[in-house]
């Protein structure tokens, strides 16, 4: 019994050992993690402390946008911008900037891939131009009665047809194919709207002409051009619509017809002049981009009294609407009830030395699209990329991503060039040099905005 017992008591030594060695090691990882933790909270402390003292020290003084006229400083009714609004004074840039919804977010260098994050499994975005003869176009020029002159390319004379049928193929997934009775009963008693530039005109004009088929002509009207154009079905008691507002802000340019001007003005701390008219549709297509890309901008503070401006860069000016434009979002969207895509940066092709080295024109007479995967053109501002991509990640889930920028970059045959109506008579000169007057901004339709449109499809 005693030699049992003694030998029990030696067998648990050992195990006795291994346990106190464990104990011990624990306490001191343990120890370890907890002294890590320390360091790491006091340096993310540090840092935090730091961004915010950087910010604090710095020049700009934030201010809150969007508030109602009765609210500025003033004491009356804000001036409204129109064309005939001037700058009585031009002063240098106070500091003045937008309250950033979050604005210790740190940068992401992948601008290509910019997308809704619940649709990561499948990049849509990334993938290739397949020419496609018999199933595109989905939808032809001339049984479009909405069809602008500026974007009719077959109308005003292009022969070569091969832009209208290139499809866009994902390199790991599909395009839902594009079904225009399911689009109807997507916007069954609903409003879509599209507010922007130009540009963004163009991809509604194609999504007008992509519905309008399958609507009995007397089921269907279109509303007369204005500030807020209006294509409607009966059937389906839905509309499909176009706001003009290039800057997203107010500005002195939101007449859809006069607004070349010499000196463009904003307002860049208000786009309640726009959303009066947006907040109530149901699915709402945002874009901006182009109309910055022009120096200087003068902007208004509301706060400021009527006539005084000050001048900023068409960037800075950017960045300060498109935050203006996202406190607007962060207050008034509930995505379970509205629908809400910003489409970024359509591409110019100005220079065909970027995709032709040598050569000295611009998009007139391309008939094919770019080939090399990494191409990327100076119509396409990296700096304007990553600060969209810095505001809309702010919002969360209440705006979904439409990356039309790396696919159209490819497109360099799919510009009007110089086939659409001119609304001046061209010089000789011009005739004799057609690449003098090519328009390589906006997009032959049928075209390359069908595609973005399959896209919205895809995503609703």
């Amino acid at each position: 019994m005693s030699q049992r017992w003694s030998s029990r008591k030696k067998s648990r030594l050992p195990l006795a050992g291994l346990l106190f060695m464990l104990v011990v090691t624990v306490m001191i990882l343990f120890n370890e993690r907890t002294i890590q933790q320390i360091h790491f909270h006091a340096a993310t402390t540090s840092h935090s402390q730091n961004l915010r003292q950087a910010s604090s020290s710095s020049t700009f003084n934030f201010v809150k946008p969007n508030l109602p006229s009765n609210n500025n400083n003033l004491g009356a009714p804000l001036e409204v911008l129109d064309r005939f609004s001037r700058c009585n004074s031009t002063k240098e840039y106070s500091g003045k900037n937008i309250r950033l919804v979050d604005p210790y977010v740190e940068e992401e260098e992948d601008l290509s891939n910019q997308g809704p994050k619940e649709e990561d499994h499948c990049d849509v975005f990334s993938g290739k131009w397949v020419f496609d003869n018999s199933s595109y176009p989905l939808h032809t020029e001339s049984d479009c009665p909405y069809m602008s002159d500026q974007l009719a390319c077959q109308k005003h004379g292009r022969k070569d047809l091969d832009y209208q049928h290139w499809r866009w193929q994902p390199h790991s997934c599909n395009l839902n194919r594009w079904n225009v009775t399911e689009m109807w009963e997507k916007l069954r008693g609903k409003r879509l709207m599209f507010v922007g530039d130009s540009l963004n005109r163009g991809q509604w004009i194609s999504m007008v002409c992509l519905l309008q088929s399958v609507i009995p002509r007397d089921k269907q009207s279109m509303s007369p051009n204005a500030h807020l154009t209006i294509f409607r079905a009966e059937d389906y008691n839905a509309t499909v619509e176009f706001l003009w507002a290039p800057l997203l802000v107010e500005s002195n340019s939101d007449d859809p017809v006069n607004h070349r001007l010499d000196e463009r003005i904003i307002r860049p701390d208000s786009v309640l002049k726009h959303a009066s008219k947006w907040q109530h549709a149901d699915i709402l297509i945002f874009n901006t981009y182009l109309w910055w890309r022009q120096d200087p901008v003068k902007i208004r503070w509301s706060s400021e009294e009527k006539g005084s401006c000050e001048e900023v860069k068409g960037a800075e000016g950017m960045e300060m609407a498109m935050n203006a434009w996202a406190d607007w979002i962060a207050n008034n969207v509930d995505p379970k009830k509205k629908r809400v895509f910003f489409v970024t940066m359509s591409p110019t092709h100005q220079w065909s030395r970027e995709w032709s080295p040598g050569s000295e024109g611009n998009c007139y007479g391309e008939k094919k699209p770019i080939e090399e995967e990494s191409y990327w053109g100076s119509g396409s501002d990296i700096q304007t990329m990553r600060m969209v991509k810095r505001v809309l990640e702010r919002l969360g889930p209440k705006v979904s991503v439409i990356n039309i920028t790396q696919l159209s970059e490819y497109r360099k045959d799919g510009h009007p060039s110089v086939y659409r109506k001119f609304w001046e008579p061209l010089t000789k000169d011009r005739l004799d040099n057609p690449a003098s007057y090519s328009d390589c901004t906006h997009w032959c339709v049928p075209g390359v905005p069908d595609v973005w449109n399959q896209l919205l499809y895809h995503f609703l």
